[in-house]
């Protein structure tokens, strides 16, 4: 930090660079001790000024306050910058220049924004030109979770990590808890209570294989149908209702008929947790993107402004795309840079919006004038209606829940809600009972079951022990035609890969999403010297290479895409293992995967309906 100055006849402390904020990211990163990354971040922490508190704290979070901003890839690999020979960037100069980027709109914006990130560039040096990169596109993957920073932030203000964590759930904002504990310390963390149209952030869930290893860990539970919708929490106080997304974002005006259905319960105050999705005349569901096309745009508690269906779609981790791949193979890279073609990063158009009546009727549908499915995916099939389905109650009737078993906020939500606003449920320990409900849960075409223990408290922002979902996940042999340099502790390995099925009808190879995950350190050594003899150019961090290396890739879902050339991105992509022992020209099929697509849409589609163009 830099030294303090003279001001007036005091001392005042000067601000933080944004190289101690740098410096703490890769001192993190490069350590997997969860007591060294505490002890880092807290350090840097009980220097940051009371004014910087907030954003230090979102910055080491990998987060922006402002949300994402709309700078992609492209942006940045377009903006190459001499660094700064020495540090002098503060954190409230960036703070600034991000600010002034999220709020750049209209005639002329993207002038006025690549000049704003051309001057906070400048500024940087190369280690903190690297930072703010990733920080910009969201990719500052450096191990400093939530649960990491929270108990930085206890260490930091000498505070219980319990008080930190509760107050974490209720308010849903860390940077707020952050500089309230530093700032007034316990007691200032007593200070934050739930509160009706403050929104939580959701309770997540762990994994298991089946229902029976499931039901070993949590004893007599709760067994719920699993919707692919969006998470919606709902908050009512008198006549006002308010409807926020998993990521804190408020979206009531989207959803008229769920506002509707709630204020029509006879009830005073209430906070219920569950989600919204589309559904077909026939009650099956449709598509994910089909749920997030109704929702509009929103903002979140504090008022800055947000997009619902951006927000949720990130959630489901569908990859941004190397333009470089749009056309598939070595030729469709050499004719988007022929073309400047450089969308990588960019998000796609949302599929056009259903338009709703205004009101909404007191019932459990978002009603509107019906319309087709966005897509050739759903010909004939009828949006019939946006529904929503409860599964928790937080608060009723001013009393809160959040600390009640799972077993009393059940019997709340049961007093709450009529049968046809819940989330249907057996409640067992027997593990056929739990099968034969999943077996039919999976046959109406769910995702799967949520199996929840009776005696689980609500723990907000956390994947708790007593909420596990189960639900079958695919695979697919894919090719890979490129890999991008890790960071952090990857850094040095070749990371993230770019996976393709083959197109035998255009005789190349079709990108369908990246990933990441699932991956050891030893396969991490493996595939940095495969893909590197394998390579056959470069392009900023990404590594173009042959395709010849199959992987088999597990995912739980395949969503219609226009980020890709292939029209489809797999859903949360894993690595599973090499397949070494198959040749390329053996790689599963588009045809394949428009098959997966199809069954899982409950067989409305044809063939081509999720064919590029």
């Amino acid at each position: 930090m830099p030294g303090r100055i003279l001001e007036s006849g005091g001392l005042v402390a000067a601000a933080m660079l944004l190289a101690d904020l740098a410096a703490a990211s890769r001192a993190v990163a490069a350590t997997r001790s969860r007591t060294a990354k505490v002890a880092v971040l807290a350090d840097c922490l009980r220097r940051l000024e009371p004014g910087e508190r907030r954003i230090g704290i979102a910055y080491l979070s990998g987060a922006l306050p402002e949300g994402r901003i709309g700078i992609g890839y492209a942006a940045l690999r377009n903006t190459e910058i001499p660094a700064a020979a020495e540090a002098s960037l503060t954190v409230p100069q960036v703070a600034a220049g991000i600010a002034e980027l999220a709020r750049s709109a209209g005639p002329g914006s993207a002038a006025r924004r690549a000049g704003i990130l051309e001057r906070l560039l400048a500024g940087a040096t190369e280690a903190e030109q690297e930072f703010l990169r990733r920080l910009i596109v969201g990719e500052l993957r450096q191990g400093a979770l939530e649960g990491i920073m929270a108990d930085a932030v206890a260490a930091a203000a000498e505070v219980d990590a319990a008080e930190v964590r509760r107050a974490l759930m209720v308010s849903g904002s860390l940077a707020a808890v952050g500089a309230a504990a530093l700032d007034g310390g316990a007691a200032a963390l007593r200070g934050f209570r739930l509160t009706l149209f403050r929104p939580l952030l959701p309770m997540l869930a762990g994994t298991a294989p089946d229902v029976g290893a499931a039901l070993q860990r949590t004893g007599m539970a709760s067994v719920e149908t699993k919707y692919d919708g969006a998470r919606v929490q709902v908050h009512r106080s008198g006549g006002e209702v308010r409807v926020y997304t998993r990521n804190l974002r408020e979206v009531s005006a989207s959803l008229p008929g769920v506002v509707a259905a709630v204020a029509s319960l006879p009830v005073s105050s209430v906070i219920l947790d569950g989600e919204v999705l589309a559904l077909r005349a026939d009650g099956r569901p449709l598509p994910f993107q089909v749920t997030m096309s109704r929702f509009g745009r929103g903002r979140a508690p504090d008022g800055s402004a947000g997009t619902a269906g951006r927000d949720e779609a990130g959630r489901h981790g569908e990859a941004s795309i190397d333009a470089a791949h749009r056309d598939g193979g070595v030729a469709g890279r050499a004719a988007a840079d022929a073309r400047g073609d450089t969308t990588s990063g960019r998000r796609p158009p949302a599929p056009a919006q259903a338009q709703e009546e205004a009101g909404g009727a007191a019932t459990s549908t978002d009603r509107a004038t019906p319309v087709k499915a966005p897509g050739a995916a759903d010909r004939g099939a009828t949006v019939r209606s946006l529904q929503a389905f409860y599964f928790d109650c937080l608060h009723l009737d001013g009393e809160d829940l959040i600390d009640r078993p799972l077993r009393e906020r059940l019997a709340a939500l049961d007093r709450a809600c009529p049968a046809a606003l819940r989330v249907p449920r057996v409640v067992t320990e027997d593990p056929e009972r739990a099968g034969h409900h999943a077996a039919e849960v999976l046959a109406a075409g769910h995702e799967g079951v949520m199996v929840k223990a009776l005696d689980s408290s609500y723990e907000a922002g956390r994947r708790g022990s007593g909420w596990i979902k189960v639900k079958p996940a695919h695979t697919l042999d894919l090719v890979v035609v490129a890999i991008e340099w890790g960071s952090g502790r990857r850094r040095g390995w070749l990371s993230n890969l770019h996976l393709a099925a083959r197109d035998p009808d255009r005789g190349t190879f079709a990108m369908v999403g990246k990933t990441f995950k699932g991956m050891t350190d030893d396969m991490l050594r493996w595939q940095t010297s495969r893909f590197l003899e394998l390579e056959t150019g470069r392009r900023g961090s990404v590594v173009y290479v042959r395709p010849e290396q199959v992987v088999e890739i597990a995912f739980d879902g395949i969503q219609r895409s226009s980020r890709y050339g292939s029209g489809m991105a797999l859903r949360f992509a894993r690595v599973k293992r090499y397949r070494s022992d198959k040749p390329a020209a053996e790689a599963d099929t588009m045809a394949a995967m428009r098959a997966l697509h199809r069954r899982a849409d409950g067989g409305g589609n044809s063939d081509n309906s999720c064919a590029p163009g």
